[in-house]
């Protein structure tokens, strides 16, 4: 970083409470009573308003905590990233800043481990967010699998096809989506109906159909518990579309397109540990890009950022984005604005979420207005930095890759605990050091609080 010209920059610990998408933790403060700190859940605010004092280029390596459950990629409580950030970028420049830096040092940390792998070389694949959804079925696909899944929900409605539990969800709004199982023709009927109740059991679905494709007579057949719903020029067009032929097999998720979506990945990811698909020795990156500005908040009934609140949305070439942000009347065209956002991502691991950022006041207030909050709010949560963009702000933009998942891949771990030399436990407990702890009711009254603790079952 230091060699491509970047100024590194220790940022505050003790802050404000910011919406990053996660609990705070909050440290109450003994000369401000009933107020509170917030370890930062990302340093965000702090490099956006670096950008704008003039340093053009910045970097470190920086603490962030949030209060969020435990997962086999997410150490609970704190972690570190390699945070940066630039002035006057684009996404592309953002991506040529950090692909030799993550390039470089998996090159070089693999070959000491003594197990050299190759590295995609730059400038690693860009896939549009949609896109990564249709053909991998989630937005941190593993580039290792070669399995390329598709929508088939036309062939369910077609003429002469029977298969009227399909039909039903398709012609309700839902879709079914096509797993490829390529060079199965040898797999015994046990393979299929241990993948049908893997997602039964480990997905809480239906099940998955499948059809086996074998090259007969009169050219390809399918086969298979579902095949005899369907006439057999539709098998054959299916086929085509999916990509499989003789010796292939085609696995089935139906649903809402959530559920249908959640499902085929994970079947796309067990599917190539099934068939050992999965090379050990190689690192593929890719960066998926063009994500949604909003979504839908099905919770609360309405529209709320998708990604990172503080994103520049796209506008075509000559459109002004406040322009583009004026003609999304509807909630359906909302979801359809675009923003520049992306993540990069490794075997299948997100390493981190970045954006150009939103650097001007007007397109800042009518973003947070489209997603429900008013302009005090904005100037409430954000004071410090929506002011400075008020006296003019460069273009800018960053990203911050996650050390902790970095070393983890680097080390071949299955969970990131393995590489952290202190863990919590998956409840966020320390027990060597029996944190966290009650305190001295002293230190109570000093932070003048009062315990209110929830009462035993």
């Amino acid at each position: 970083m230091i060699a491509q010209g970047f100024n590194e920059f220790q940022t505050p610990i003790l802050t404000a409470s910011s919406p990053e998408g996660a609990r705070d933790f909050l440290v109450p403060s003994r000369l401000n009573p009933g107020k509170f700190y917030a370890l930062p859940q990302a340093p965000q605010q702090f490099k956006q308003l670096l950008m704008v004092s003039g340093f053009d280029k910045y970097f470190q390596i920086a603490p962030c905590f949030r209060d969020e459950d435990a997962r086999a990629d997410r150490s609970p409580g704190e972690f570190y990233q390699l945070d940066m950030e630039m002035s006057f970028a684009t996404q592309e420049d953002v991506f040529a800043a950090i692909e030799p830096v993550m390039a470089g040092v998996f090159e070089e940390i693999s070959a000491h481990t003594g197990k050299a792998r190759e590295v995609t070389p730059a400038p690693f694949p860009r896939i549009p967010y949609k896109e990564s959804m249709l053909k991998y079925g989630n937005d941190k696909p593993d580039l290792r699998i070669d399995i390329i899944c598709s929508d088939v929900s036309q062939f369910f409605i077609e003429d002469g096809v029977e298969f009227k539990a399909c039909q039903g969800i398709v012609k309700g709004g839902g879709t079914v989506r096509a797993i490829p199982a390529p060079n199965t023709k040898d797999k015994p009927r046990s393979f299929f109906d241990k993948m049908n109740g893997w997602a039964q059991r480990e997905m809480q679905a239906p099940g998955l159909g499948y059809i086996r494709f074998e090259a007969g007579e009169n050219g390809l057949e399918g086969k298979g518990p579902i095949a005899k719903f369907f006439p057999a020029d539709v098998l054959v067009r299916m086929a085509a579309h999916a990509g499989v032929g003789d010796g292939d097999a085609l696995f089935f998720a139906a649903g809402k397109e959530t559920d249908a979506v959640k499902l085929t990945g994970a079947a796309r990811a067990e599917i190539g540990r099934q068939l050992d698909m999965i090379d050990e020795g190689v690192f593929k990156f890719c960066w998926i890009v063009d994500f949604p500005m909003f979504e839908w908040d099905e919770d609360n009934k309405k529209i709320d950022f998708s990604h990172n609140p503080f994103s520049m949305p796209q506008s075509p070439a000559g459109m002004d984005a406040m322009a583009v942000l004026d003609a999304a009347d509807t909630d359906a065209k909302k979801l359809d604005i675009l923003a520049y956002q992306y993540d990069i991502v490794c075997n299948g691991i997100e390493l981190s979420s970045g954006a150009i950022r939103n650097h001007r006041p007007d397109v800042m207030y009518k973003a947070f207005a489209m997603a429900g909050y008013d302009q005090a709010a904005v100037d409430s949560e954000f004071s410090g930095m929506i002011t400075a963009f008020k006296y003019g702000a460069p273009p800018h933009g960053g990203i911050a890759p996650g050390i902790d998942r970095i070393v983890m891949l680097l080390a071949g771990a299955e969970n990131i605990r393995e590489v952290i030399v202190f863990p919590m436990n998956g409840s966020a407990q320390d027990l060597m050091m029996n944190a966290p702890a009650e305190v001295p009711a002293k230190s109570l009254r000093e932070l003048h609080l009062r315990l209110d603790l929830p009462k035993e079952k």
